[in-house]
């Protein structure tokens, strides 16, 4: 089952390692071995769930099915690997198909990656959470795993161009303990509750990872000693591009 979705994670194993990228992994533990579960990662890199994936793979042999953007599916390369790996589409300006299938997976047993940022990170930092995540573990009484990866921002971020080389930058990959939503919680305070632990997680594994010095700390948050932007100048460049889109869809 699923022999595709193996035959290409075989297969970023070997770039992986051609690469030279270092893993260290922790909190394998909590990652259930069998049952549904929601991973709520940071979004840093638009490659960021291969090392998330990779975590989980690695802890127990089980794969994630990971929310994404819809119009991915659109590419021929690309929608055809989604496609055969049962990742999970979401349509940004009506989400609830996206929704229906994730609950649905959970339910399933499987386990589900979500982006509960929804956007990529310029600051590097936990930007505020949408509610989704927390909704789904309501739902459906799965639980919420923070997941953290660091360091993929190095290899293709926004804003600065990708590096594939054979450079062995260190990737990181954090999951903290599984938080539970009750049917009676406020899904407003549980969100809350779930960007502090990621923010808590993110923080110790950047404490533990090799200090970035020159041109690598403009991948380091600004709170970090970094050149990264703030999150309030994040703000404005993401809202500077949500201007744009809406500019060229009027045209």
């Amino acid at each position: 089952m699923d022999l595709g979705y193996r035959l290409i994670v075989a297969l970023c194993r070997v770039v992986f390692r051609w690469m030279g990228l270092r893993f260290r992994i922790t909190g394998l533990h909590h990652v259930p071995r069998r049952g549904g579960a929601l991973l709520a990662i940071n979004h840093t890199a638009h490659v960021d769930f291969l090392f998330a994936g990779f975590g989980v793979l690695k802890a127990n042999g089980r794969l994630v099915r990971f929310m994404a953007k819809k119009s991915i599916w659109q590419h021929p390369v690309a929608g055809r690997v989604m496609r055969m790996c049962r990742h999970i589409p979401v349509d940004r300006a009506s989400g609830a198909a996206g929704y229906a299938l994730a609950v649905e997976a959970l339910l399933d047993d499987q386990l589900v990656g979500i982006y509960p940022e929804g956007t990529m990170s310029r600051s590097f930092e936990i930007k505020q959470l949408k509610t989704g995540a927390v909704r789904m573990a309501r739902d459906t009484g799965r639980p919420i795993i923070p997941t953290i990866v660091w360091g993929a921002q190095r290899i293709w971020t926004k804003d600065h161009p990708r590096d594939f080389s054979r450079s062995g930058i260190p990737v990181h990959i954090a999951f903290g303990a599984p938080l539970d939503v009750g049917p009676g919680d406020d899904i407003a305070a549980a969100t809350q509750e779930l960007r502090r632990a990621m923010a808590r997680l993110l923080d110790e594994v950047i404490a533990g990872y090799p200090t970035m010095t020159g041109a690598d700390r403009a991948f380091l948050p600004h709170r970090w000693g970094g050149t990264a932007p703030t999150p309030a100048e994040s703000y404005d460049r993401d809202l500077h591009d949500m201007t744009r889109t809406a500019d060229e869809w009027t045209r």
